[in-house]
């Protein structure tokens, strides 16, 4: 009987490495930076981490798929090395003779990336799947809402329209005032203008003060005198 417990272990164990290998087929290979994330808070890649990476991958295979009944069991680990890198395989939990296709495997872990990395402390950029293309973070909203933005555009364009049209109405009344202004003082100065037509310069009539006629002057003193 410990014969055959044996010989189905070694026969387990053979099919695994098998299974995962740098390179297999659907197998995909993790790179971890824990110390350059971290620094000094860093903390030891171990059995435990290696557990709770397993967990994390079976969690996102089931929540990819409700159908999917995967265990921990059925994520394998490989070729681990001190700097943090392994090869990782999914079994299919009916056969474990076989593995997960890569499409199903990326899409889960492409839907679950987020709570992957919040697991280890780490991002897309130090926790590493060199097969899956790195996850689009979402698009930084503006504290400021943009239709408050518009409104305020649309609000300072009207209030600096009104403003000028102001300005430009108290300079126009200043300007009329102006030349009404200058306009009286030369009717109360009597200033006579020369015009020039025809070439021939020619005196405004002084409408106030008026303007005598020689001639109407002189017969005026003929028949004065008779």
């Amino acid at each position: 009987m410990l014969r055959v417990l044996l010989l189905t272990l070694s026969v387990v164990a053979i099919a695994c490495a098998e299974l995962c290998k740098p390179g297999a087929q659907n197998a995909f290979k993790v790179r971890l930076s824990i110390k350059t994330a971290l620094g000094d808070n860093a903390y030891a890649w171990d059995a435990n981490e290696e557990y709770l990476f397993k967990a994390m991958v079976a969690f996102a295979m089931r929540r990819y798929s409700s159908k999917s009944t995967t265990q921990i069991s059925n994520v394998l680990l490989c070729n681990v090395t001190d700097r943090v890198s392994f090869w990782f395989v999914v079994t299919d939990s009916s056969k474990n003779v076989t593995t997960v296709p890569e499409s199903e495997v990326e899409a889960a872990i492409r839907m679950n990336r987020n709570r992957i990395n919040s697991a280890f402390l780490l991002s897309d950029k130090t926790l590493q799947f060199l097969k899956i293309t790195s996850t689009l973070s979402p698009p930084a909203e503006p504290s400021t809402p943009v239709w408050l933005i518009v409104f305020g555009v649309v609000l300072c364009l009207i209030v600096a329209g009104i403003i000028f049209l102001i300005v430009a109405g108290i300079q126009q009344r200043k300007k009329k005032s102006k030349e009404s202004t200058e306009r009286e003082n030369l009717e109360e100065k009597g200033e006579v203008t020369v015009t020039v037509e025809n070439g021939i310069p020619c005196e405004t009539l002084d409408l106030k003060a008026g303007h005598i006629n020689g001639v109407f002057a002189a017969d005026d003193e003929r028949f004065t005198s008779l």
